[in-house]
């Protein structure tokens, strides 16, 4: 029998992201890891992410891709629907990381607290 595995998504040069995937290791966690930049992003789950944490939490409004967004763009997005067409086309504003653990609960961003309860 095989243990069940993590799936983290991300961007491999992200700081975070970089941080999760060490903690995971030191923790002997079997992860899989999808990278948005190489594989984008999965529609399906991108969906399953936002009825999980909400529109809001997934959308990371404080990294540097929000911020360099044309005004336009960011008042465009006022609700899940428009949140997840610009996640879909600019994978970077995703909070990183994804987390989807084995029992099937869904994490966005890195914490260790939280996640040694796991």
């Amino acid at each position: 029998m095989t243990t069940p595995t993590i799936t983290l998504y991300g961007i491999p040069n992200c700081d975070t992201v970089k941080r999760a995937r060490a903690w995971l290791h030191e923790h002997g966690r079997d992860v899989a890891f999808h990278d948005f930049r190489k594989a984008g992003v999965p529609v399906d789950r991108l969906d399953a992410w936002v009825d999980s944490a909400g529109w809001e939490r997934v959308l990371n409004r404080q990294g540097t891709t929000w911020r360099k967004l044309d005004d336009t763009v960011k008042s465009a997005v006022v609700d899940a629907a428009s949140a997840k067409r610009l996640m879909r086309e600019q994978a970077s504003v995703i909070k990183r990381p994804v987390v989807e653990w084995a029992d099937g609960a869904i994490t966005v961003g890195f914490d260790a607290t939280d996640w040694a309860r796991r």
